[in-house]
């Protein structure tokens, strides 16, 4: 089963893992209500939210371009959203026929940081479930903002990974070898180190198939951020998370 963008980062935020604040509506007239809840001063994200990717470089059945916008002013979050909700999003995997956007969901925009070739901050960070072994691994790249599928066939090198055996869990050693991979020391490896033993309690603990965070960004203030969050759990293993059904 899968769930939305802010239902998934809803959950994060319960087991410490940072994430922009937000508010998810569903009708037109509770969008002010969630802009006065959040922190606009630095713009806003409006994210359309649906059981599919690619919806920042997707196109609504109207014309409009993009499921994801940045937006600078309340005034133009507002736009954006009234021309999202109600709307049919195309993108690249939900097929032509789109998916229709019935909520909203307006984040505080990150103050993303820039790595020293003037690249954004981001990487990639996921824990899925290897059918061959029925081992939970932990993928980690360097080159977040992008499909995994995109690296995995361009630059394979970029993509690191770490099998994690159920019987004894998560190692502290394999946690670290995440944040080593990615290239980050000092305190932004202590925060990679409690993220990864967060997100894989989070993955064991509710039973998930499947946790994507892409990006995971570095703020221009040093600190780690899960931008988007994707997340799927083992159907067999409902009954036991009602919280989440």
């Amino acid at each position: 089963m899968n769930i939305h963008e802010y239902q998934a980062k809803e959950l994060f935020a319960q087991f410490g893992v940072a994430v922009p604040k937000g508010v998810a509506v569903t009708s037109a007239a509770e969008f002010e209500g969630a802009l006065a809840k959040i922190d606009t001063a630095g713009g806003i994200m409006v994210k359309s939210q649906i059981h599919a990717g690619g919806r920042g470089k997707g196109t609504f059945t109207d014309g409009f371009k993009g499921g994801v916008k940045f937006s600078p002013t309340k005034e133009k979050a507002l736009e954006n959203a009234k021309a999202m909700l109600g709307n049919t999003l195309v993108t690249a995997q939900t097929g032509e026929a789109g998916r229709k956007v019935q909520t909203i969901y307006f984040t505080e925009a990150a103050n993303l940081g820039k790595r020293p070739d003037g690249r954004d901050d981001e990487y990639y960070l996921a824990i899925l479930l290897d059918r061959a072994t029925s081992f939970p691994v932990i993928v980690a790249s360097t080159e977040g903002g992008m499909e995994i599928e995109h690296v995995a066939h361009h630059t394979p090198e970029k993509i690191f990974k770490v099998q994690v055996d159920p019987a004894v869990g998560l190692q502290a050693f394999q946690a670290r070898q995440i944040a080593f991979s990615l290239g980050f020391s000092g305190d932004l490896f202590k925060q990679c180190v409690t993220l990864v033993t967060k997100l894989y309690q989070f993955y064991w603990e509710k039973d998930c198939a499947m946790v994507e965070v892409n990006p995971l960004l570095v703020t221009k203030e040093g600190k780690l951020l899960a931008l988007d969050a994707k997340v799927s759990f083992d159907d067999n293993a409902l009954f036991r998370h009602p919280d989440v059904v």
